[in-house]
C-alpha cells in the first residue's frame, strides 16, 4: 500500500493548514458549530502527533465541554471526544484522571453500543493501555485479551484496531516477563501488517522494529 498524500506532508504544514481551516470555519459558523468542534479535534490529532500535549489537551477539553453542554455527556460525539482526551491525559502522566475518564467512557459506550462495537473496543484498548502504564499489567492483559477475541470475531484479525490491540498485548506480555508469547504475538502483528499495509507502511516498519528489539533481547 502506498503512502497517502497527507502522510507525505510535513506535520508543521499539516498543522498550519488545520489551524487555518479551523479559523475559517469558526469565523463562518461560530464556536459551538459541530464543524468547528470537529476541526478542533482534527487539529488536536496533529498537535498530539507533534508531542504538543498541552495544546492537545486544551483543544480536547474545549470540545468535551462544548459537546457536553450542547449534546449531553452520553452523546456519541461527546464520548468520542472524551476517549481522545483520556489518551492525552495518560500521555501526560495523569494516569488516575485518565483511568477515571476512560472507565466512564467504556461504561457509557457499552450501554450505548454494546460490547462488540468498534468504538467500545477502542475505548477498552485505551483503558488497558492506561492500566499498563500504571503498572497494573494483569488487568491490562485481561482487558486486551478480551478486546482481541471480540475484535477478531467482529472485525477480523487483519483490522487495524485488532492489530493495535495485539501489539499492545505483546508489550504487556513482555513487561510481565512472558517473552515467548510476546514474541509470538508481535511476530503475528508484523506479518499481518506486512500483508495488509505493505512492507513500507510506517505501522509495518514500527511493528517490525519492535519485533527486532524483542528478538535481540531474547538472544542476549
Amino acid at each position: 500500500m502506498t503512502t497517502s498524500i497527507e502522510e507525505e506532508i510535513p506535520l508543521h504544514r499539516r498543522h498550519e493548514a488545520a489551524e487555518e481551516r479551523l479559523e475559517d470555519i469558526r469565523r463562518e459558523h461560530g464556536d459551538d458549530d459541530p464543524n468547528t468542534l470537529a476541526a478542533m479535534l482534527d487539529l488536536a490529532e496533529i498537535t498530539f502527533s507533534q508531542g504538543r500535549l498541552i495544546a492537545t489537551r486544551k483543544l480536547e477539553e474545549a470540545v468535551v465541554d462544548a459537546r457536553t453542554r450542547l449534546l449531553g455527556e452520553n452523546h456519541p460525539d461527546t464520548l468520542r471526544a472524551m476517549r481522545k482526551l483520556g489518551v492525552t491525559l495518560g500521555a501526560q502522566g495523569e494516569l488516575a484522571a485518565a483511568r477515571d475518564l476512560q472507565d466512564r467512557v467504556v461504561t457509557a459506550m457499552r450501554r450505548l453500543w454494546g460490547d462488540e462495537h468498534s468504538e467500545t473496543l477502542r475505548a477498552i484498548n485505551n483503558l488497558a493501555g492506561t492500566f499498563a502504564s500504571d503498572g497494573h499489567l494483569g488487568t491490562a492483559e485481561a482487558l486486551l485479551r478480551e478486546t482481541i477475541a471480540t475484535s477478531c470475531r467482529v472485525l477480523g484479525d487483519q483490522h487495524p484496531d485488532t492489530l493495535t490491540a495485539m501489539g499492545n498485548l505483546a508489550s504487556v506480555l513482555w513487561q510481565e516477563g512472558n517473552q515467548e508469547e510476546a514474541y509470538a504475538v508481535q511476530y503475528s502483528v508484523a506479518e499481518l501488517m506486512r500483508d495488509v499495509l505493505g512492507p513500507d507502511a510506517p505501522a509495518t516498519q514500527a511493528a517490525e522494529a519492535t519485533l527486532a528489539m524483542i528478538t535481540q533481547a531474547m538472544t542476549v
